[in-house]
């Protein structure tokens, strides 16, 4: 999606036409997109418009050094108040809390190495902006060493924007939206590969959950996995077209996202009132439900039995067992992400029917 021509404005900046409702965007230093108050809309900032960065000293993130082999970033946006006209995705904080607990009482993850990024939380370094997504995402991995696991969560909205560098295979970046992209933009696809996917190393373990819109491939990993016609889960080469490396420095990338047609983007949020996710609902009650040791192949399909049968709209955690579906009970499930069919993408290809699922 790219604009129609940038011009000089004010004292030193550039503003841009959004490509759908013509209206005016302030172009921010050191970003590729720009997200349309106006229409919602993500125009792509032409090479010659961007502006860099200015220069400035080493920034002093506001988390804790990591000292867990198991720690987790979970982001959950309603976009209270900042979306038009659409409402506000209420199950998506729920979402966060209860990823945590999956974490914390199942999977053991020690409560300080979980960092939640919310929209409904005081301070102001633990909310969902796009600073503090980008410190947390660098936190997660700072000093990764053998027998990490590493977790990244997101439930809210995506973007799609028209790749400019020849390294997508349909010809379209994803993008997730933190809680001030009117103002500063989404994090495409391209950024998040960087920060949290090309720096993990042997032995380095990173699962990320995403419950957004546009979202199949938002890690930017080069193999995805999907049902085919014949209804068995196959490998696809998603390796860019410019040859660009996309994998890791010798650790493995899975993430857990879904097939969305794109109905449900910013303009059209079916159930937005709901209180969970619907990826984040079959996820959680698909781990829940199965036992211990579940390959990759079983958690995908239970995943999508549970999209298929009511999961994805209007079912309930009641029937889960445990912790994790206590908080949620008699909870409404709202598919803000219009995901039909759950996927899987990594790092490198292997046997999904014989790899255990861990954390």
């Amino acid at each position: 999606m790219s604009n129609f021509g940038g011009r000089p404005h004010g004292h030193g900046t550039t503003t841009i036409r959004c490509k759908y409702c013509r209206a005016s965007l302030s172009v921010i230093p050191g970003e590729r997109a720009i997200q349309c108050a106006h229409c919602n809309c993500v125009t792509r900032i032409r090479r010659a418009d961007r502006i860099p960065l200015p220069v400035m000293g080493p920034m002093t993130a506001p988390f804790q050094r990591a000292r867990g082999k198991k720690r987790a970033v979970l982001v959950g946006i309603t976009y209270a108040s900042m979306r038009r006209g659409c409402g506000e995705l209420r199950g998506a904080i729920n979402d966060v809390k209860c990823m945590r607990n999956l974490l914390c009482q199942r999977f053991g993850f020690p409560a300080e190495c979980v960092i939640m990024l919310t929209d409904d939380q005081r301070d102001p370094f633990r909310l969902p902006t796009k600073d503090n997504i980008r410190m947390a995402m660098h936190w997660l991995v700072q000093g990764c060493s053998y027998g990490d696991s590493l977790v990244f969560h997101f439930s809210g909205l995506g973007a799609q924007v028209a790749d400019d560098d020849g390294d997508e295979v349909d010809g379209y970046d994803e993008a997730l939206c933190p809680m001030d992209a009117f103002q500063k933009g989404p994090i495409l696809d391209d950024e998040i590969n960087e920060a949290i996917v090309r720096p993990l190393v042997h032995g380095v373990r990173l699962h990320a959950v995403v419950d957004a819109c546009y979202s199949a491939t938002v890690l930017d990993l080069p193999f995805l996995c999907r049902v085919a016609r014949n209804g068995y889960w196959q490998w696809e080469d998603q390796r860019p077209p410019s040859g660009a490396w996309k994998g890791t420095s010798g650790g493995q990338a899975v993430l857990f996202s879904g097939y969305s047609d794109g109905k449900s983007n910013f303009a059209v949020m079916p159930d937005a009132y709901g209180s969970v996710g619907a990826m984040t609902h079959s996820f959680v009650r698909a781990v829940e439900c199965e036992p211990r040791g579940v390959t990759y192949g079983r958690l995908l399909t239970s995943m999508r039995t549970i999209m298929k049968c009511g999961g994805g709209g209007g079912g309930s955690y009641g029937d889960l067992q445990g912790p994790i579906g206590a908080p949620m009970h008699h909870h409404q499930v709202a598919n803000f992400s219009g995901v039909q069919e759950p996927n899987l993408s990594s790092s490198e290809m292997f046997d999904i029917y014989r790899k255990p699922f861990v954390l």
